[in-house]
């Protein structure tokens, strides 16, 4: 029995990807931290496959936990309801942790009491990406950004101690849960730092369409964040009329971006940045003219 170390539950989401998760759980076989101090819940959102499915693909390691209501949040509250660890580790299905991930992570909060940490964004050929490879290598999953200058982070690699989720209350849905849910935890009081040490990687989306629907969901879910403030619309409407002349603004990014290998990789990253932002000026209003009071 290991000693003086925080007993951890290991909190994933799932649905539906059993290629992702076992990928998952593996990486979380070679974890640095001592095995008899950390547990695995995963929170299943009723995925078509079956529990008998998803409990066979978690292997003996963990326990599964079904939550019918839709959506990664509550996949998250049903996994934290059923789990006993004084720190809450949350990791999502198709990520892969660092061998110190849990450790760095466990670590970082004896200085804050909300952390977030790396996020590598994992393509399948570095010399050969899509453009939304390319796009996401440069500007997806900044949690450094996120955390020190946005106030908040993800909830894909995020580490707090049970009383503080308990204090801040449950993922809430319809909107942009972890930045909702990390917002609501720091105005309780909550120290929010960066742990650049505890590392795990997300695949990048790979095509158009993929990437399309990542940010029509996000927008849906900011949009949601703004219910209820005063001048919603016309705040809205402002900050996404921006949105081409936000691409200018980023595109040196991509020209001194080391995650980008070759100047084909920094054209597809600009055209993908060009065409994506152009699109969600557009997608901001549809939702306008789609929630029209009256």
């Amino acid at each position: 029995m290991s000693i003086g170390q925080p007993f951890v539950s290991v909190i994933i989401p799932h649905y539906q990807d059993l290629d992702g998760l076992k990928v998952c759980l593996a990486s979380l076989d070679v974890q640095t931290y001592p095995r008899d101090r950390f547990e695995i819940v995963v929170g299943d959102n009723n995925s078509p496959i079956g529990v008998a499915a998803v409990e066979a693909a978690v292997a003996g390691r963990g326990r599964v936990v079904v939550v019918t209501e839709k959506g990664a949040g509550p996949a998250r509250n049903g996994a934290v309801a059923a789990s006993k660890g004084e720190v809450l580790a949350f990791i999502d299905s198709d990520c892969v942790s660092e061998p110190e991930w849990l450790s760095e992570g466990v670590a970082e909060l004896d200085r804050f009491d909300l952390v977030g940490g790396h996020v590598s964004v994992l393509v399948r050929d570095l010399e050969h990406m899509t453009s939304a490879e390319a796009f996401e290598r440069v500007f997806a999953f900044d949690f450094k950004t996120y955390i020190e200058k946005k106030g908040f982070t993800g909830a894909g690699n995020m580490f707090c101690r049970r009383e503080l989720f308990e204090r801040a209350g449950l993922f809430r849905v319809g909107l942009s849960e972890d930045l909702e849910w990390s917002r609501r935890a720091v105005s309780t009081g909550a120290r929010l730092g960066y742990a650049p040490r505890a590392v795990v990687g997300h695949p990048a989306r790979i095509t158009w369409e993929q990437l399309r629907n990542k940010w029509k969901r996000l927008n849906a879910e900011t949009f949601g964040l703004m219910d209820g403030q005063r001048g919603q619309r016309t705040k809205w409407l402002a900050r996404n009329a921006l949105m081409p002349l936000s691409a200018i603004a980023h595109t040196p990014k991509v020209l001194t971006s080391r995650e980008l290998r070759t100047s084909k990789q920094r054209l597809q990253a600009l055209t993908m940045l060009y065409r994506l932002r152009l699109w969600r000026m557009f997608d901001a209003v549809h939702l306008l003219v789609s929630t029209r009071p009256g």
